[in-house]
């Protein structure tokens, strides 16, 4: 904890001094309407005692990096004003996640596509809404400093819960850029023995220079959990007039748990850097045009055309560096260029570089990532026997376990773009990744050491530039130790055409995976759990899906089909096993959003379908729907949105939770139970205010009607109805 203290200290030194060197810089940075260097005592005298100096303008914009090869997409600053009230929401914007019921508990989504890989652990995987990837982080760049403070409360002191959450960025130069990010959670828990206390710091830096080109990134987590394994009866939620013993019901604290001593603790840090030098050539281009290559030559993703495209997701950032939407259209661009040299071939009188620049033209790229990670779980239980028996003769156990890895990864690409005929970009790249991995002996005093490597080869082809067509391959194939026989490919491609008045995207997506199955799901050794499965085969998997995005129409479809060969899994046991057959699991879903003048109502049904419902289960439908007014006010300085959203599925045997490895897992053959078919309701009130969002939100309305089935995992309640309140404010200064 002292060195979490002591973290957070340096952190917030770091940022005043940052902050008045900023200031500083903006102060001698003069500078005419054309970027050049002015010199001050050439201007006139217009400052005295009685002249108010204007700020600078705020101008920032945002990206997101991959994590393997460090390529960047810009992203829109986080000011959305609408749905902030589900930001802080465990079972997500959608409400598409299982998870515990407490704040920062363990999840699971039940969209099967869009879960993700146990990544960097199986015990990280389920705090997918605390722990985040260096491929999830945001890097700023910004001609003033800029900071966010956002703060979320819900209930009282006793069984309520908070988080706190900043982010500071701040430039020294145009190029390099530095910030810090904090995130505190602290949820008390509405049932006994269910409390939870997270904390992360970390720092990132970036300099994006016209050669050379850095990002890096710190983070440190912290969480610690209780475990209560459950309520020891559900009848207590959906009968609590049989159980009251008198009264009408119990209060969620008094619910008798199945454990009380038991805990559970997670330490993650990484250290990632990524960095590449160009080489290339420049040439005389003009103003404008350097602009529209700046762009598409610094942020490489497949969706970051189609988002820069795109005036109602991206024009506010575009905005933000000095870039109207209409000024990245291509055809623009050249009729511009078309009237700039008639008007220079016309005229003598205009200077030779007032409209053009030197530009540098990259043509290819030297790549080199690394990742560093350490990664510690730790389970504490001091029960006596209990009852149930998913619980009998717990006992004392006390498990331990640490994974240790360092990746690199070199790679050469050749751009695309630098001359007409370079229609794509080509990336080749090595990676070896060294991994260690200390578990508990039979003894529980010594420790058993596994080291494994993996080293891949792998490509990329894309083509990311223009309106109509990007697509991306990328594969890698395995050649040594663990890695052998292994590979992946996935493959994207959207195409972007004009439908009356609107753009449609097509959006095509799909992998082929051989993969061998995560360490920890081959071998894991506790008190409660061993098990040592060398004999896995590699799991293979196939996924086509489509999606169509009508923007005019508000309309959102998306369909694919995945297969599985060896799909690996949690059985009734809770113990990893795989299942030899295939398994086919179907999915559509459709995003249709209605306006009539301040009304509306976005919709967002997914069907999906298993083809083994016993190893694979899955609820057939998931519904979200949120019917609000949204209306300006105050000469449009003030969005307010007011309105009411539900959430639900279909009654389904959803996986089931052991907190002995924190995974969820197929539920046992003795304690069969449906979860699912109850609609939960919240109530809210969100306000945009110039750089302030707030939002007040009454969740779990329906709180006791209908069925009462008011649970997401086995024997784990949903928190009751209660108010929720959160408030974010942007600074640029």
């Amino acid at each position: 904890m002292r060195r979490i203290l002591l973290t957070y200290i340096l952190l917030s030194v770091l940022g005043l001094l940052t902050v008045q060197a900023q200031r500083n810089l903006n102060t001698l940075d003069n500078r005419d309407r054309y970027g050049n260097q002015v010199d001050p005592s050439t201007q006139p005298d217009s400052l005295d005692t009685n002249t108010d100096v204007q700020s600078i303008p705020p101008k920032l914009y945002m990206w997101r990096i991959s994590e393997t090869l460090g390529n960047r997409t810009i992203v829109p600053a986080d000011t959305a004003n609408l749905n902030f009230q589900n930001t802080n929401l465990v079972d997500g914007m959608t409400g598409q996640y299982n998870f515990l019921g407490n704040l920062g508990s363990p999840r699971l989504s039940r969209i099967f596509f869009d879960r993700e890989d146990n990544e960097p652990t199986i015990f990280m995987a389920p705090f997918s809404s605390f722990y985040f990837r260096p491929d999830q982080m945001f890097f700023t760049n910004s001609n003033v400093p800029y900071t966010n403070l956002t703060y979320y409360k819900a209930g009282n002191k006793i069984n309520g819960e908070e988080r706190f959450k900043s982010y500071f960025s701040v430039n020294a130069n145009k190029r390099l850029a530095f910030g810090f990010n904090i995130d505190y959670l602290y949820g008390r828990g509405y049932y006994a023995n269910q409390s939870t206390s997270y904390f992360n710091a970390g720092i990132f830096g970036s300099y994006i220079g016209e050669r050379y080109q850095l990002q890096a990134v710190y983070n440190n987590f912290f969480m610690k959990m209780n475990e209560n394994g459950g309520i020891t009866n559900d009848g207590y939620i959906t009968r609590p007039d049989t159980l009251a013993e008198g009264k009408k019901e119990y209060e969620s604290t008094t619910i008798p748990v199945n454990l009380e001593q038991t805990s559970n603790r997670n330490k993650d840090f990484y250290v990632y850097l990524t960095q590449r030098y160009r080489l290339g050539f420049t040439r005389r281009v003009l103003k404008e045009e350097a602009a529209q290559n700046n762009i598409q030559q610094s942020f490489a993703s497949p969706n970051a055309a189609t988002q820069i495209r795109k005036p109602s997701a991206i024009a506010d950032s575009l905005s933000t560096i000095g870039l109207s939407a209409d000024s990245l259209s291509t055809d623009s661009l050249m009729q511009a260029n078309n009237l700039r040299l008639d008007s220079l071939n016309n005229s003598s009188s205009l200077p030779e570089d007032t409209n053009f620049i030197e530009e540098f033209v990259p043509v290819t790229s030297f790549i080199h990532t690394i990742k560093v990670e350490r990664s510690r779980h730790h389970f504490r239980s001091i029960e006596a026997a209990n009852e149930n028996a998913n619980y009998n003769k717990l006992g004392v156990s006390r498990d331990s376990t640490t994974a240790f890895s360092v990746k690199n990864v070199f790679g050469i690409a050749l751009l695309e773009g630098f001359n007409k005929y370079a229609k794509a970009g080509l990336t080749a790249y090595i990676s070896h990744k060294y991994s260690r991995y200390d578990l508990m002996n039979k003894d529980s005093i010594t420790v058993d050491r596994f080291t494994e490597q993996e080293i891949f080869v792998g490509g990329e082809l894309a083509k990311r530039q223009g309106k109509t067509l990007h697509y991306s391959v990328d594969g890698e194939i395995g050649i040594m130790d663990k890695a052998l026989g292994q590979f992946r490919v996935n493959g994207n491609m959207d195409l972007n055409f004009r439908l009356w008045k609107d753009t449609v995207n097509l959006i095509v997506r799909g992998f082929v995976k051989n993969t061998l199955p995560s360490f920890y799901m081959r071998h894991y050794h506790s008190n409660l759990f061993i098990w040592d499965n060398d004999n896995m085969e590699k799991e293979f998997r196939t996924r086509v899906e489509g999606e169509l995005k009508i923007g005019r129409w508000g309309t959102n479809l998306r369909a694919g089909v995945e297969n599985i060969k060896n799909y690996t899994y949690f059985n009734q046991s809770a113990m990893p096993t795989q299942h030899s057959g295939n398994i086919q699991v179907l999915s559509a879903t459709l995003k249709q959003n209605f306006r009539a003048g301040i009304f509306h109502l976005d919709n967002e049904v997914v069907w999906q379908k298993s083809s083994n419902e016993t190893v694979l289960p899955l609820p057939q439908i998931s519904l979200y729907s949120n019917l609000y007014i949204l209306t300006t006010m105050a000469k449009k300085v003030l969005t307010v949105q007011l309105g009411a959203d539900v959430r639900y599925f279909t009654k389904y045997h959803a996986p089931a939770y052991t907190p002995a490895i924190q995974q969820f897992h197929l539920q046992p053959d003795n304690d069969q139970v449906e979860i699912g078919g109850y609609p939960i309701v919240n109530i809210y009130a969100n306000i945009h205010l110039k750089r302030t969002r707030l939002f007040a939100m009454y969740s779990h309305a329906n709180q006791g009607m209908g069925t009462r089935n008011a649970f997401l995992v086995p024997h784990y309640p949903i928190n009751p109805s209660l108010l929720r309140l959160g408030v974010s404010w942007n600074f640029y200064d």
